[in-house]
């Protein structure tokens, strides 16, 4: 049967539940997933005077082709948005500045080192988001930065935040789509600390420095993002998930959650529900953790899924924006950001494939039997149609066949980089 002819059939049984698909379809195109640029690199960035990757953050493997310039950057992004279907998003962080061979400290970067970016953005239609890089440099070392004790070295990262911001607006007004910029510190302690206050005092001071410039939030949206431990940070850090929300409730800024950021025990999915009674909206970086905050390539697990309904059933798309952070080093790295993409729309399009309203009924009514009959059949309803189809009509390659376009860039592009 061909890929129309499956899809006919499954969308009878979905249309059974009253399901529109063609309603799915239109919804999903509109759902902008922001695709982190740093797993084609491995968190390098093209900074002149280059350091080690540091703040907790690790990648391994040696998988042949990173990208080593820009335009080969570019270049695997747009491969892997060609096997991607819908319109999406691209996250930068500051270390991905474009200077012209010119040594250019943090916190002097300036719109006009990203303006490549930003012509390569409307050539392909795409929004970006960013993020000030408070790791990876000298005045990091400490494993400190907003919450230094030195005054000197936590201005300097105030005013790369502050550049950031700016730089952030730019884009925001350049695209015509507002950018997310969002602040994730490595900041915290090996050991059990002596003084947990203090160094958070600090960090809110820093906070209140950095925003107190005003720019335009059509342009430009304020986030800030929470870690529960870190390698260096594993007993104490200082920008808590208490923290933040704390923070981003009193000051009307989003609170961003990565999945990869909690107890390994912790469902972020939980959280989304409680969080929006009370922000209009909220900030999602979705990775994979295994044990810890490893950042492994997004699958199609049950916490995604998870994650994904509870957007959908709570007509949250709106209010919830979805990017990712994951980096792979051991596969080939455009696959990597096909995977895990392709698995967070199907996780979406899962969520838009429930009876969600009925579901809900059942509940009301306290009648879990049939609640957890249907959840359970819906498991095996024929998805996998539904999704192909998609993807042909989106012009992408269904099911495992963008591997071969993979495989063929492997051949003619990645295998002749150093």
């Amino acid at each position: 049967m061909t890929v129309k002819e499956n899809f006919e059939l499954a969308k009878k049984a979905y249309e059974k539940w009253d399901i529109d698909i063609d309603h799915v379809f239109a919804q999903l195109k509109q759902v902008p997933i922001s695709i982190h640029c740093w797993q084609g690199d491995d968190i390098g960035g093209f900074e002149v005077n280059q350091s080690e990757l540091s703040g907790g953050i690790e990648v391994t493997g040696d998988y042949p082709g990173k990208a080593t310039t820009p335009e080969e950057l570019r270049q695997d992004i747009e491969k892997a948005l060609s096997l991607i279907p819908g319109k999406h998003r691209i996250n930068l962080h500051a270390i991905y500045a474009e200077t012209d061979g010119i040594a250019v400290e943090r916190d002097e970067l300036e719109p006009k080192h990203f303006e490549k970016w930003v012509q390569w953005a409307k050539k392909n239609g795409l929004g970006l988001d960013f993020n000030p890089t408070l790791f990876s440099h000298e005045k990091a070392s400490s494993g400190l930065t907003l919450s230094h004790p030195d005054k000197e070295i936590r201005q300097f990262w105030i005013d790369h935040c502050i550049a950031s911001r700016k730089i952030g607006e730019y884009f925001g007004k350049e695209l015509g789509t507002p950018c997310l910029t969002n602040i994730w510190i490595p900041d915290g302690y090996k050991d059990t600390p002596s003084d947990r206050l203090t160094p958070r005092r600090r960090l809110k001071e820093s906070l209140d420095e950095i925003y107190a410039v005003k720019l335009d939030e059509k342009f430009n949206i304020d986030a800030v993002e929470s870690k529960v431990f870190g390698i260096g940070s594993e007993s104490y850090v200082v920008g808590s998930h208490e923290f933040y929300y704390g923070y981003a409730l009193k000051n009307d800024k989003l609170c961003l959650l990565d999945t990869g950021h909690y107890h390994p025990t912790e469902m972020v999915s939980n959280k989304i529900s409680s969080m929006l009674l009370y922000s209009e909206k909220l900030a999602l970086h979705v990775s994979r953790p295994v044990r810890w905050d490893s950042d492994h390539v997004v699958t199609l697990d049950d916490e995604l899924k998870e994650l994904a309904l509870e957007i959908v059933r709570n007509d949250a798309l709106n209010r919830v924006i979805i990017g990712l952070d994951f980096f792979d080093a051991s596969i080939n790295r455009v696959a990597a950001w096909t995977i895990g993409t392709r698995n967070m729309i199907k996780a979406l399009m899962l969520g838009m494939l429930m009876p969600n309203e009925h579901l809900k009924q059942l509940q009301e009514d306290g009648n879990f039997t049939e609640r957890l009959a249907l959840l359970e059949e819906f498991k095996t309803y024929p998805f996998g149609a539904i999704w192909d189809y998609y993807c042909e009509t989106m012009g992408v390659p269904e099911r495992e066949n963008w591997l071969n376009d993979v495989k063929q860039y492997e051949k003619e592009v990645l295998s002749h980089r150093e």
